[in-house]
């Protein structure tokens, strides 16, 4: 579990910089220069990355039940996840109707995913890891929101031809992941 908690406290906290720290984040990137900041700012992730994922199996191999979900939340969780997969892809897709209504789709991405996670397992793992995505993300939004409003952001308007090759693309890209991927490299397969 301390793997897991350190790669979570890495990971988390490079990407909760805007959130707490932004001036100083902005001093650093003047400092550095942006390909430099970006350069750090991507290792420092992926490290973070790496022992999330290798904490994570570390602790799989000590579960600690604290609840056992309902067998119809575990499968309502696939479909968290198709609108969460969706969902991210519409953060980074181009002229689509999703960013420009609900701006920061990545973000509920992570909430939707990790929501649905939390209702289809039950180990402390399980909890630590989604629980804190879940936070960050709720956390995140509300911050990320809150300086839309003060910057005056505006989101462009999407076309519907886009908005659908998006969703179209979060489906398949979910597909793969649910029916393949997920067993691969997690070990379990969500759906049958």
């Amino acid at each position: 579990m301390p793997v897991l908690i350190l790669g979570l406290v890495l990971f988390l906290g490079v990407h909760s910089l805007r959130i707490f720290a932004d001036g100083w984040r902005k001093r650093q990137i003047a400092r550095l220069g942006e390909k430099k900041w970006k350069g750090l700012f991507a290792l420092a992730s992926l490290v973070g990355f790496v022992l999330i994922c290798w904490g994570f199996g570390l602790a799989r191999h000590h579960p600690v039940p604290l609840y056992t979900p309902l067998p119809w939340l575990v499968r309502l969780n696939a479909l968290f996840t198709l609108v969460a997969f969706v969902l991210f892809i519409a953060g980074r897709a181009p002229r689509n109707n999703i960013k420009a209504r609900l701006h920061h789709p990545q973000l509920l991405a992570v909430k939707v995913w990790a929501f649905g996670h939390l209702l289809a397992t039950g180990m402390l793992h399980d909890v630590v890891l989604f629980g804190a995505f879940l936070l960050w993300a709720v956390v995140l939004f509300l911050a990320s929101r809150r300086r839309d409003r003060r910057e005056g952001t505006v989101y462009p308007p999407g076309t519907a031809k886009d908005t659908a090759i998006t969703v179209v693309i979060g489906v398949v890209v979910w597909a793969i992941f649910a029916f393949w991927l997920h067993a691969l490299l997690i070990g379990v397969k969500p759906v049958m």
